[in-house]
């Protein structure tokens, strides 16, 4: 097993830790932030996020991982802005898959980071095969000097919030309740390419955006939302999808910046933040029927934002 050098925090004399995939960073995930926070300030010790890439899912499932839900640099961030002092990312690989819970602990935990707590979710587990609990790491925890603090499972009444639950909502195009277990409007990173220039030559140029990975789209469909250039957010109308009205194939997400006909994009990196979905994918009679829906969309995306804020 290749061990990543420590984090900076490691330097002072101890860390808590707090482990996860924390894909997305939902609201459950900043519950168990929040309480391995109030844990390293009780002790005076800085905050380790701990998390893995890719998803540990991978490398140990034959079906591999499910699609994401924030890029490595955008979990990283949310992390921060979640209370973590710094976020240390390991690079799950066959050799972590066949590192026993133990040798994790040991290596990972009390020789890198020198942790005083590990803070975790009650359903966690680890080690080959996945083989260590939350019973085993208090174990370790006695053996190595360390207390592991289980949190439960946070959500709104019955249901728990949890990265499955985001995605569905995000794949069925339900992004006001994706919103509410995320804690945050979904967001999909990437960079303007070019793609047909049909929007421009229709009124509505759009920013294509070609992304790294596998994140998770939204449904097919037409959303209010923002298109993020650098510090420059800007309302937007959003298209997901094949664009049947012109005979398309290729699955494309693009984003016509509100009133934004001068922008040249092209290379930047942005993000589209998806707030609400107006309508599902539609193919039109004619060009002139399609640029009135164009116009409608528009119309109603500005009025979803500007109730947005």
């Amino acid at each position: 097993m290749s061990i990543t050098p420590a984090p900076s925090a490691a330097a002072t004399g101890g860390t808590v830790a707090c482990i996860g995939v924390f894909d997305g960073v939902h609201l459950g995930h900043r519950a168990l932030m929040a309480r391995a926070r109030r844990e390293a300030d009780s002790l005076g010790l800085p905050l380790v996020a701990v998390t893995f890439d890719p998803h540990p899912m991978t490398v140990v499932s034959e079906q591999g991982a499910p699609t994401s839900l924030a890029s490595v640099a955008h979990r990283s961030a949310l992390l921060l802005q979640a209370g973590a002092d710094e976020v240390d990312v390991l690079p799950f690989d066959a050799a972590m898959a066949a590192t026993d819970a133990a040798d994790f602990v040991r290596f990972l935990l009390v020789d890198r980071l020198g942790v005083r707590a590990v803070v975790v979710g009650e359903d966690f587990r680890f080690g080959h095969q996945a083989r260590g609990s939350v019973a085993t790491l208090a174990d370790l925890g006695e053996r190595w000097g360390f207390v592991a603090i289980p949190v439960p499972l946070a959500g709104h009444g019955e249901e728990r919030w949890s990265s499955t639950l985001a995605r569905r909502l995000v794949v069925e195009g339900d992004l006001r309740a994706a919103a509410a277990v995320l804690g945050r409007d979904y967001r999909l990173d990437g960079i303007v390419v070019h793609g047909d220039h049909r929007g421009r030559d229709l009124g509505f140029p759009t920013a294509n955006l070609a992304w790294p990975g596998d994140p998770t789209i939204p449904a097919d469909g037409v959303y209010a939302g923002w298109l993020i250039d650098g510090n420059d957010r800007m309302a937007a109308a959003i298209s997901v999808g094949t664009n049947p009205q012109f005979g398309g194939s290729e699955r494309r997400v693009e984003a016509y910046a509100i009133g934004r006909g001068d922008l040249d994009l092209y290379g930047h990196e942005a993000s589209i933040e998806f707030v609400e979905r107006i309508r599902g994918q539609l193919t039109f009679p004619g060009v002139d029927a399609l640029i009135e829906q164009m116009s409608s969309d528009v119309s109603a995306a500005s009025t979803i934002l500007r109730d947005h804020g």
